[in-house]
């Protein structure tokens, strides 16, 4: 119980002290995932729209594939990721690999079945009579998709803070494929993972306390922009 409340006490401190290292690692974790929580989106949308609205041989097995990557470990996808950029890999002469490109590329290929997921669930949820009064009223199919993306924006908002709750809190990944080196991979998550191991825990608890602030701050905003 001591060591949670010294580790409560030294988060307020290096919070009031606006410690360098610490916001340093705070702006690259946001940057991370932000940008992977974005491109994933930018990817989900339009094809989860797309498997939704069109009639296919396998769509159900598909969707089903999709669903089971929900639960897809983070390692695994840190290994994919990092066999396909080393060296010996195909895409090895990027020289990605220990750098935050690399981490968002491996966020990315993480969330974007979540999102994608959640995001056929919520088109799937709606009443079909929406996209039917639509097409009877003259919108162009383009159109009608727009308007039940629109119908159901809390849904697909609520896939999104998903999606970066998972990048925002990842820690196995960012480890292999980031290396968590100082002042340029390092990240809130990875560095809590460090600290614990060499027995730093009050320092731990801090910049965990730090993380749980930050995701707290952006869910109520997400959450707030959603109700409005």
């Amino acid at each position: 119980m001591e060591e949670i409340w010294n580790g409560f006490v030294q988060a307020l401190g290096l919070i009031a002290s606006r410690d360098p290292e610490v916001l340093e690692i705070t702006r690259r974790t946001l940057m991370i995932s932000v940008s992977s929580t974005s491109i994933a989106s930018a990817i989900s949308v339009p094809l989860g729209s797309l498997i939704h609205f069109n009639r296919f041989r396998g769509k159900r097995v598909l969707v089903s594939v999709i669903q089971t990557l929900f639960s897809v470990p983070t390692v695994v996808v840190g290994l994919l990721v990092f066999i396909t950029f080393s060296r010996a890999g195909p895409l090895g002469e990027l020289d990605l690999l220990f750098s935050p490109p690399a981490i968002i590329i491996g966020e990315v290929v993480l969330i974007t079945p979540l999102i994608l997921g959640l995001i056929i669930s919520a088109l799937s949820g709606l009443d079909r009579a929406v996209g039917e009064t639509a097409i009877s009223l003259g919108a162009t199919r383009l159109q009608m998709v727009l308007l039940s993306l629109r119908e159901a924006k809390f849904a697909v908002l609520a896939a999104v803070i998903m999606g970066y709750g998972r990048a925002f809190s990842e820690v196995g990944l960012a480890l292999m494929v980031g290396g968590n080196i100082r002042g340029f991979t390092r990240t809130l998550t990875t560095t809590i993972s460090l600290e614990t191991s060499k027995g730093n825990i009050e320092l731990s608890m801090a910049l965990g306390i730090i993380l749980l602030l930050i995701a707290l701050a952006i869910n109520v905003t997400l959450n707030r922009l959603q109700q409005r």
